[in-house]
């Protein structure tokens, strides 16, 4: 039924049904419709039968995507088995000609007025233009379908794909798409590209083409058809299939945001939104970590969106997007950092996340997309306090540095520079406003940073694209695949996309299928040659920053080559450096103290480490001297038994280790808790020797070994040749004696040098200081000990044991037996001994705080005594989360050491607590009484007397006692614990208990002021750990200092510092230490324990050379002179003689005294020539 011009009725009809109101029929041409009726001689109501649709059989819902109807659901093939006549293809024409994608013809005309804009909109005689022509015609839904698939077989029949932008086909489906347009116009728009999609399937690149059709066909998701609604789902289905998962993971995301932060409605952004999600579970983790930049500062704006429902959806996405990045470090906090970005409130608890964490992984753009907002909105935010302050610059500084590509940074530099440089001119406090301006100056070092030439892993679209057409023997081919400028930067899109996540196979597969596309006459040998030469050429710029400048020697085996960055908490430790292992070699580790050496080997041994082997290719084991807690009282076979790794290997395997370390029968009965530390660090040894490691992590080995088993162990390393050991030890010497190479610590890098630490210090000259002792380094100074009331000479004893016995609990002999010595003032000891020997408890017996079985143990009343145990971390352990300044502050508020209320010997048994409750006669006359406490002490001829206060009297009631009465009732505790406040009171008097003045003193044993201040201590080294515990036990001024190996957790920076303090230091020091270099250095006296017995020696000079300087103490210098001992020296400590004044002589005595004198100087005149004249003296009996 039409005109002889050829145009349908239905063009000049538009039909409105209508089940309420009935049909009806709107006529816009009253006229033309009378003609119509009257040339086809039929009634008006057969017209309107003929409008009505037919009833369409139901149809079942086929499955989405082109993806899952392949079977590709991982993408991890790429365009591998890809075939273009897929199951997609037909599942999609299927679901088009049975209707369910368009609806009848009777339902929707073409509207004259929009298609014939849309063709203007072409210009010019395209091929298509009679296609869009015939739509016109259409009268059922396979006419609309036929001539989609015809348009889309035209546009591939050209000679480029590059003729959908010339032929301007976006702009084509936009005017289709209109609203003002018929159902069947609309749905046209999405059923072209749906059909272009499928027929471009397999023909890699030209899916390039696509990318700009995302938009409009998202634009018909809220068509109020539901035929348009569910073909633009569809489509959308089958574009997505169509692209391989490296253009997904960037160009298609890529796309996705950008229309998530357009202007779209929000119920469109809820659906592009769930195709991200799509992508987030369907793209590898390593792709999409390089879209955080853009992505989630997108994805935050939508969670905070007013529209609730878009806000919802947009927090889902976001979690769900920050969760696929591969950062241990943050892995715990993605729910605490999104809720921060959405959440301004949450930000100081986020700061203080941060400056708590160890980064281990590199800090990458990644990771700077989600803390820099938070890191910028807590500098900006006027109600930061200066603590989070302090904190955020902090972290800026080191996340600055530690990011290795300036490219990364170079993006948030502009963010976070206007919040530093408020915070340097705004901030309260000179301490914040400092560290302020060390990261501002560290930004502007990154902002002025040049370009230095060199590769730094990552590559630009521009710099794929070079690869793509150059340095290749087939460049014809490039330009035969590369037909337009859409697929160059397409395919170079991809090519960057997999190099940068080093995935050369799956580029390989991806340029293979792009080259099958050619229809060249190229080879398959040809083209297989050139996605070699390509890939090779690409591969061959990341491997260069990954060469080791040396070869490797010939017969070498490389065991580890991993590229990482180490950091600990806000402190950079080591910045992009590469660690090398060779199988057999034996690697010394060395650095100052904090640099991260034993940070480096838990990173390794926990699995943290970024491109360390996994444990099914290098087996490790990390031997270091722990504390064993709850195992302390497990027999040592069991003990090692409880390791997962070693649960298949017997008990008898496990004791023919134990032996072969040198364990004899009577030690493995013992239970762990009683062995010493060197007896500890051999069980570890046994340990790591039954697991078989590939590589043994050793970290400070030799600390609590006598020298016959430090021999035990040099040999054992040495001549294990299959194993590879990575030793962090401050004994030089033993690093001599066995390292192949030597693993230097140098501005944040790893320097590798060959040959032991001899050969390193002839290279690197500063490297000296792992053999002398200096300051010139750390510096360390303790304060003077404070007077000691009625000691006038340095070498009175003030601490004295007498023929002392000591049994450990459970152990079959005493460990000490009739022991006795003493110690003073000037005194300069070094315990030595083997292991086990008994040299820790003669020290806790001298200081009180060990108990002995027999025997007598004396010191002087208000004596102070520093002492550092072997284990020193155990003075701290429970005070991890205090900083430095708060634990000494905590420590000492009292006045008393609290420290030393915790030693065994003042802890009160049950039995004692009994007897102290008795009731005390005091002689006739008075009513035996109860001590409630003791109050004061005065001096009462050569001991003391306490003032006692009664229980239940007041007081006025109050009683001096002497001590030996005290003593016999059986209250020496509470006696020691009196003497214990006294001194430590005395100490006090003459310190200020104020952060400032803690601060300094912290500053002078060498511990930097800030982390003093700020660090918690769960975040310090063990070396920074150990000067805490020092600037502690000196804190109170103490006059005897004990260090129980001092050099165990100390650099040689800090070894040397400390030498050089107690060479200055005019206090008492003892000493247990195997470090022969620095006890032959500092202690003119040595004590040797062995058997239970110590034996007094004295060495006559200290060797002065091992220091420096070469400066001398005045305790110690080279060749003393043998001191002529006091009548008193050997006296009781307790009895301290006060000096009397000297009776007047009479008339009587004094002619006495000149009778004398007279008859000695005859009796001198009359002897023998040379006899020594008798000297005059005022002693009475001379």
């Amino acid at each position: 039924m039409t005109w002889c011009t050829g145009v349908p009725v239905a063009s000049y009809l538009e039909c409105n049904f209508s089940q309420r109101a009935g049909h009806r029929l709107k006529l816009h041409a009253p006229l033309f419709l009378a003609k119509t009726l009257m040339s086809k001689q039929i009634s008006f109501d057969d017209f309107l039968n003929q409008q009505k649709p037919k009833p369409q059989p139901k149809q079942q819902q086929q499955p989405r995507g082109y993806a899952s109807q392949n079977g590709q659901t991982d993408f991890q093939g790429g365009f591998q088995n890809f075939q273009a006549g897929s199951q997609a293809g037909s599942g999609a024409q299927s679901a088009l000609s049975s209707g369910a994608a368009t609806p009848s013809a009777g339902a929707s005309s073409v509207s004259v007025a929009s298609l014939t804009a849309a063709l203007q909109k072409l210009g010019g005689d395209t091929p298509i233009l009679e296609h869009l022509s015939e739509v016109q015609r259409a009268q059922k839904p396979s006419d609309v379908k036929k001539q989609a698939e015809q348009i889309a077989q035209k546009i591939l029949q050209a000679p480029s794909a590059g003729v959908v932008e010339e032929w301007r086909l976006l702009e084509v489906l936009k005017s289709l798409a209109k609203p003002k347009n018929t159902a069947l116009i609309r749905e046209l728009a999405p059923l072209i590209v749906q059909q272009l999609a499928l027929q471009m399937a397999g023909q890699t690149p030209k899916e390039a083409h696509l990318v700009q059709f995302f938009g409009a066909v998202f634009d018909l998701f809220t068509d109020k058809d539901k035929n348009v609604l569910r073909t633009a789902k569809h489509t959308v289905d089958v574009m997505y299939g169509v692209f391989p998962v490296e253009a997904v993971g960037s160009i298609v995301l890529d796309t996705l945001i950008e229309y998530l932060a357009s202007s779209a409605k929000w119920n469109l952004k809820i659906a592009a939104l769930q195709i991200v999600d799509r992508v987030i579970d369907e793209v590898p983790a390593d792709l999409l970590e390089m879209k955080f930049r853009t992505a989630v500062p997108v994805l935050t704006d939508l969670a905070t969106d007013f529209k609730p429902e878009l806000a919802a959806q947009g927090l889902q996405t976001l979690k769900k997007f920050v969760k696929v990045l591969d950062n241990l470090d943050l892995q715990n906090k993605y729910d605490l950092i999104v809720e921060t970005l959405a959440d301004p409130k949450k930000v100081p608890e986020c700061i203080k996340n941060f400056s708590l964490v160890t980064f281990v992984a590199e800090v990458t753009e990644p990771v700077l997309s989600l803390m820099v907002p938070i890191l910028d909105k807590s500098l900006k935010m006027s109600s930061s306090s200066n603590d989070q302050l302090r904190q955020t610059v902090t972290v800026t500084e080191n996340l600055t540095r530690l990011v290795n590509n300036r490219r990364e940074i170079e993006s948030y530099i502009p963010i976070l520079m206007p919040g530093v440089e408020k915070v340097v001119n705004n901030a309260s406090l000179p301490e914040v406003r400092t560290l302020g301006a060390k990261a501002l100056q560290v930004l502007q070092e990154a902002k002025d940073e040049q370009c230095d030439g060199k590769f730094h892993g990552r590559i630009s679209v521009a710099t794929a694209e070079k690869f793509l057409k150059e340095n290749v023997s087939t460049p014809e081919i490039a330009l035969e695949m590369l037909s337009g400028p859409l697929e160059t930067t397409y395919v170079a899109t991809i090519l960057q996309t997999d190099a940068n996540v080093n995935d050369w196979k799956r580029l390989a597969e991806y340029l293979h299928q792009a080259c099958d596309t050619i229809h060249g006459t190229f080879s398959a040998e040809q083209k297989s040659a050139y996605v070699d030469e390509v890939v090779a050429n690409v591969k061959a710029l990341f491997n260069s920053r990954n060469q080791i400048t040396e070869e490797l020697e010939e017969g070498a085996v490389e065991v580890v080559n991993a590229d990482f960055s180490l950091a600990y908490g806000s402190r950079m430790l080591l910045n992009k450096t590469t660690l090398r292992l060779l199988k057999g070699h034996r690697y010394g580790l060395c650095g100052r103290n904090g640099a991260g050496k034993s940070t480096l080997m838990r990173a390794i041994s926990k699995g943290q480490l970024e491109g360390f082997p996994s444990p099914e290719e290098v087996r490790t084991c990390f031997v270091e001297h722990r504390l064993q807690g709850e195992e302390g009282e497990m027999d040592l076979v069991g003990f090692i038994g409880s390791d997962p790794e070693l649960k298949h290997v017997s008990s008898d395997e496990i004791a023919s280790a134990l032996k072969a370390v040198g364990f004899p029968d009577e030690r493995l009965e013992q239970n762990v808790g009683s062995l010493s530390g060197g007896w500890k660090m051999k069980l570890e040894l046994a340990r790591a020797m039954l697991m078989k490691a590939d590589v043994l992590l050793l970290d400070e080995p030799t600390n609590h070994l006598d020298v016959g088993n430090v021999k035990w162990l040099q040999n054992y390393l040495v001549e294990n040749t299959q194993i590879t050991s990575l030793i962090v030890s401050h004994d030089s010497g033993f690093l001599d004696a066995v390292c192949t190479d030597i693993i230097h610590y140098e501005n944040k890098k790893l320097a590798y040098y060959k040959g032991n630490l001899s050969e390193f210090v002839k290279i690197k000259p500063e490297g000296k200081s792992y053999y002398t002792l200096t300051d010139s380094i750390v510096k360390m100074a303790f304060p003077p000990p404070g007077i000691l009331s009625g000691v006038k000479s340095s070498t009175r004893a003030i601490a004295r044991v007498t023929n002392v016995t000591f049994t450990y609990p459970g152990a079959p002999k005493p460990s000490l037996v009739n022991v006795s010595c003493s110690l003073s003032l000037s005194s300069r000891v070094a315990v030595l001994g083997p292991n086990g020997a008994g040299k820790s408890t003669l020290i806790k017996l001298l200081t009180g705080e060990t108990t002995p079985d027999s025997g007598k143990v004396e010191k002087h009343p208000n004596l102070r005594i520093g002492y550092i145990a072997q284990h020193a971390l155990q003075h701290v352990e429970q005070h991890k989360e205090k900083t430095a300044n708060q634990y000494l502050q905590w420590r000492y508020r009292f006045g008393d050491d609290r420290e030393v209320l915790l030693k065994e010997s003042r802890k009160i048994s049950k039995e004692e607590k009994e007897l102290m409750e008795k009731m005390v006669e005091l002689g006739e006359g008075v009513q035996p009484r109860q001590i409630e406490a003791l109050v004061g002490r005065q001096k009462l001829k050569k001991s003391f007397q306490y003032e006692v206060k009664w229980k239940n009297y007041l007081p006025k009631y109050n009683s001096w006692v002497p001590r030996e009465f005290l003593e016999k009732e059986g209250f020496h505790k509470l006696i020691q614990k009196f003497d214990d406040h006294e001194a430590s009171r005395e100490g006090l008097g003459y310190r200020e208990l104020t952060p400032s003045v803690i601060r300094k003193h912290f500053e002078d044993v060498g511990l930097d002021g800030d982390i003093a201040d700020h660090t918690p201590m769960g975040s310090l080294s063990g070396g920074q750990l150990v000067k805490v515990v020092i600037a502690g036990a000196m804190w109170n001024n103490p006059h005897l200092l004990v260090l129980d190996e001092p050099t165990n957790y100390l650099d040689r920076d800090s070894l040397g510092g400390l030498a050089v303090a107690i060479r200055d230091w005019t206090g008492g020091v003892v000493m247990i230490s195997h470090n022969n270099e620095f006890v032959g250095a500092l202690c003119p006296e040595q004590w040797h324990v062995e058997n239970g017995e110590v034996v007094q020696k004295g060495v006559a000079v200290v060797d002065n050379s091992r220091f420096a300087d070469g400066a001398e103490s005045a305790e110690a210098s080279p060749a003393p002179e043998p001191v002529k001992k006091r009548a008193d020296d050997d006296d009781s400590p307790a009895n301290i003689k006060v000096r009397t004044r000297k009776k007047k002589m009479t008339r009587n005595d004094k002619k006495l005294q000149a009778e004398r004198r007279r008859l000695r100087h005859i009796e001198w005149l009359s002897s023998p020539k040379g006899t020594p004249k008798f000297p005059d003296t005022d002693d009475e009996d001379e």
